[in-house]
């Protein structure tokens, strides 16, 4: 198990990290997932011991590592910034872990030919990396994390320059090759589909904090306050401010929502907040009420359309399948089902949420 204590860390003047705690167990994957600056690569650098923390310790299997190198920890890393030795070839490259180790030919050969076909470097085992793509570098470096078998693989956004085919695969494969090794497995995204789709528990950070740790899934369906339901949503969250009374929750002039008895609240000022997924141009459920809105702008990936919507002083988003021709300025009616709805009081903590499991 790999356990951060309070670890913080300056950049400057400035608290870069401050207090944060986790612990990792083998053989699972975990998802350090926030926006450009938040953290993730300086956290990594401290678990690798590429760094030095301010305060707190780390710890391996009950060993204080804090001040040991990374030459002396059982680590693989793969950072953006890729390094392959530019005098060796790829096979060399990707071999020479296993080399270091101690390990014989035939050993090194079947984990050399089995981590280049997965990541398809067979055809450029004899190159040498300057004359690969950027892609290319890139899938060396990850083969040669995979032939190591470290104890600890650290991977900072290791997919950003494959092609989207190839970028899909891989991200079905590591997760199942590193946890059959009991390896622990810390992968950093600043795309909250990536972490979706790759599973295992999920770290939300934002400035520098951890603000939740937990299952995936769960993580994205039921966030402890508004900052990690923010960071967990691409498009953007949408959010307005409500105050619940009677039963409902009233939105400016325009609109009243009925209020799930199961959420329990007390009457009071509240931020409700929605996927936009969970808005619909029809009516998707019994339960969901229909908002008037004016549309801003369209864009259109080809299979989905995303529609920008304006509610009275809030600007939304709508996540619809198919190719949608609204013009901008004309009014919709959108329908939302109360029960997806995540509350949060004024200290931007959460109040209730139920999402269901099909949220």
């Amino acid at each position: 198990m790999l356990e951060l204590r309070n670890i913080g860390k300056l950049a400057g003047a400035e608290q870069h990290l401050s207090d944060i705690s986790l612990k990792l167990e083998r053989g699972t994957l975990n998802v350090l997932l926030g926006p450009t600056l938040s953290g993730k690569t300086s956290l990594m650098r401290i678990m690798a011991g590429l760094d030095r923390p301010l305060c707190g310790t780390i710890h391996f299997d009950g060993q204080d590592v804090t001040g040991v190198t990374p030459q002396k920890r059982d680590v693989a890393m793969v950072f953006q910034q890729f390094i392959n030795y530019p005098t060796m070839t790829v096979y060399e490259n990707i071999a020479s872990p296993m080399r270091v180790a101690g390990a014989d030919r035939k050993a090194i050969d079947e984990a050399v030919q089995r981590a280049a076909g997965l990541m398809k470097l067979t055809p450029y085992l004899s190159r040498m990396p300057l004359n690969l793509s950027g892609g290319q570098q890139q899938r060396t470096a990850l083969a040669r994390a995979i032939v190591k078998n470290a104890a600890l693989v650290l991977l900072d956004e290791p997919l950003a320059n494959l092609d989207y085919k190839l970028r899909e695969e891989l991200r079905a494969e590591l997760p199942r090759i590193f946890a059959e090794s009991g390896t622990i497995f810390v992968y950093a995204t600043t795309e909250p589909s990536e972490a979706l789709l790759l599973g295992g528990n999920t770290a939300t950070l934002s400035e520098g904090r951890v603000t939740q740790f937990g299952r995936t899934i769960d993580v994205f369906r039921r966030p402890n306050d508004l900052v990690t339901a923010r960071t967990f949503s691409d498009p953007p969250l949408n959010s307005i401010l409500a105050r619940k009374m009677d039963g409902q929750f009233i939105l400016g002039e325009q609109l009243t929502l009925p209020v799930p008895a199961e959420l329990g609240l007390a009457d009071g000022e509240y931020t409700i907040a929605f996927q936009p997924h969970h808005l619909s141009l029809g009516q998707s459920s019994p339960n969901a009420a229909a908002l008037r809105a004016e549309v801003s702008a369209i864009e259109i990936t080809g299979s989905e359309s995303f529609l920008h919507l304006r509610f009275g002083d809030a600007r939304w988003i709508m996540l619809t399948p198919g190719v949608q021709s609204f013009a901008v300025g004309q009014p919709i009616e959108a329908f939302l089902d109360p029960r997806l709805l995540m509350v949060f009081d004024e200290q931007g903590r959460r109040a209730g949420n139920i999402q269901a499991e099909a949220a």
